[in-house]
């Protein structure tokens, strides 16, 4: 692909004026650490993939040893289900016409995560889940109310979940229906292309971007401008859609670090260099059952303009020489390893249209000593008369009358647009001051969707679970909600905190970052019979001083959390025991 750079009108980047907020600045040093470099033979650096036909293909020489998902790339290109318009000849097929052939078995339960969409085949069989892409969690009422029309005539198998990427993901969906519903994503300005698998997944940015008084940038742009260029405007763009393993990226525009730059394969840290705005570089962050890695400096800083140029470089990185063995190994930070900070940066450098990459600037804009602000509930916008209301999604899981509910409220109080949040909740913007008091007032902020929840509810996030999902072991939403309502009969807490569940060591949920985790697994009972249990993590941190959590505890039958996550919260969190308070009465 040819070399470009992309303009952008430089943002205004000035230090808070906010006196209630009045906090030091703190300037990040220059990286001087980084992973040791070591010896790399000339002809490891040799791209492994090679373009035919329109699309990236892995070289004959380098095919020794590879995964099997791997082999179902080369045995048929995986975007020809949508760009050669194979999803309309398979979506006729039956189940079981589809499952009397390896390759349209492959179809349906590997190829079409190009496509967004998951076969549940262990636990809704014929059924699948369908992931969008919604770049900085941005959506309109006109969106919102098309996804509901879509799973409402799935019945009791359809709803939607906000995921940990600002993202929708809606489920119950079938085949036959599956080239209508692309279509009618395309008409609401959707797409769920390029959203599973070996692609880039959702870009995150600051939730309330645009309308916050204390953001650095205003991070919808560039979220948008790098989720379009990676689909081609939709189209598909085979460049990118060959990766070694998934790959996650976000753009830092607040304080707050609301965007959990730490554990993304590539995040933007905002940074200004000799008068010129741009960011700082995090590269190789990740989760997996085997490995989990915070990002770490790339000590490379790019302009605004070059945000696009610099994730085409990465990418371009990853996809040319990372590996593609045991699949546990693929993420990027192995690449990395592999071949040192400093030779997998001159990869990207000369991937750059310039041939190079400026070292990082000591002015880095998000300040360090930074009380992360809580955005459920009412805020004031910094456009005058108007706010912004932060609302609580329980565990992100929503049903058809609540998305048209949503939309409604969108419409009717603010501008017709809702923002997600990588904590799995909804905030309404741009809501007149005048119609607040109406709005508080609805009965889907009393009932369902509270901006008040209580301490331990408003941090919880929970991943999809075994109702599901077929790699989770157990089931994670109803029980998170189920423990969590537990524990606040038995303790009273006086400060947030952030309780993450995953149903599988996958950890969707996140859970190395919570400051209490639970990672579903086996475990036995009193009577040692296996029952449905909890690895519990501890010590989770997000923001500047980011830190993942550590194992805790194993194997903990989830029918005795309750107590065991409030002894957690009395010794380690500064909670006070139900009993205590009432016996002090």
């Amino acid at each position: 692909m040819s070399s470009f750079s992309v303009r952008f009108l430089a943002p205004q980047v000035l230090p808070s004026t906010s006196s209630s907020r009045t906090k030091p600045w703190v300037l990040a040093a220059v990286p001087t650490t980084a992973p040791s470099s070591v010896e790399v033979d000339a002809g490891r650096l040799e791209p492994r993939v090679e373009e035919r036909d329109g699309y990236f293909i892995l070289k004959e020489k380098f095919r020794e040893g590879i995964n099997p998902q791997e082999k179902i790339k080369i045995e048929k290109e995986p975007m020809k289900l949508f760009m050669e318009k194979g999803i309309e000849e398979l979506a006729k097929l039956s189940m079981e016409e589809i499952d009397n052939t390896k390759t349209t078995k492959d179809d349906i339960d590997v190829r079409l995560k190009w496509l967004g969409l998951f076969h549940r085949r262990k636990h809704q069989y014929g059924r699948f889940m369908m992931r969008l892409k919604l770049p900085n969690g941005v959506t309109t009422s006109a969106q919102t109310r098309y996804l509901a029309s879509v799973i409402r005539k799935y019945g009791k198998d359809g709803c939607a979940d906000v995921t940990t990427r600002q993202n929708w993901q809606i489920r119950g969906v079938v085949l036959p229906d599956v080239p209508e519903i692309i279509k009618g994503l395309e008409e609401v300005g959707l797409t769920s292309l390029q959203s599973g698998m070996d692609n880039v997944r959702n870009p995150v940015g600051n939730p309330i971007a645009g309308i916050d008084p204390e953001e650095i940038v205003d991070t919808r742009p560039y979220c948008n401008l790098i989720s379009q260029f990676i689909t081609a405007n939709s189209r598909g763009n085979p460049s990118f859609t060959n990766l070694p393993r998934k790959w996650n990226v976000c753009i830092v525009g607040t304080h707050d670090l609301y965007e959990h730059p730490h554990i993304n394969d590539l995040a933007y840290m905002p940074a200004t260099k000799d008068g010129r705005f741009g960011f700082n570089i995090l590269v190789g962050g990740f989760f997996s059952p085997k490995r989990c890695e915070e990002a770490i400096p790339l000590d490379a800083w790019v302009s605004g303009d070059d945000v696009l140029p610099l994730c085409k470089a990465v990418l371009e990185t990853f996809r040319d020489l990372g590996f593609r063995g045991n699949r546990q190994k693929t993420r990027m930070m192995w690449l990395i390893d592999e071949l040192g900070i400093e030779v997998f940066r001159s990869e990207v450098a000369k991937r750059m249209p310039q041939k190079e990459l400026e070292r990082a600037s000591s002015e880095d804009l998000v300040q360090k000593q930074w009380e992360r602000r809580d955005y459920l509930g009412v805020h004031p916008q910094k456009q005058e008369g108007l706010s912004y209301v932060g609302l609580h999604i329980p565990v992100g899981r929503l049903q058809a009358d609540d998305m048209d509910e949503l939309a409604r409220l969108a419409d009717t109080y603010g501008s017709g647009e809702l923002r997600l949040t990588v904590e799995q909740n909804i905030i309404i913007p741009n809501v007149e001051n005048s119609k607040l008091e109406a709005l508080l007032n609805e009965p889907l902020l009393k009932d369902r969707f509270s901006p008040e929840p209580s301490i331990l509810m408003k941090g919880l996030v929970a991943c999809t679970g075994n109702q599901f999902c077929g790699q989770a072991i157990i089931e994670t939403k109803a029980r998170a909600l189920k423990v969590t309502e537990e524990v606040e009969r038995l303790v009273s807490v006086t400060r947030p905190i952030r309780m993450h569940w995953t149903g599988c060591p996958n950890t969707c949920g996140q859970v190395q970052v919570a400051d209490i985790g639970f990672m579903g697994c086996m475990a036995r009972d009193e009577n040692k019979k296996p029952v449905e249990g909890a690895d519990i993590f501890l010590g989770g941190r997000i923001g500047s001083d980011s830190h993942l959590g550590e194992l805790y505890k194993k194997a903990v039958p989830c029918k005795d959390l309750g107590p065991i996550v409030a002894d957690i919260l009395v010794e380690h969190f500064g909670a006070v025991r139900r009993e205590r308070e009432e016996g002090e009465e």
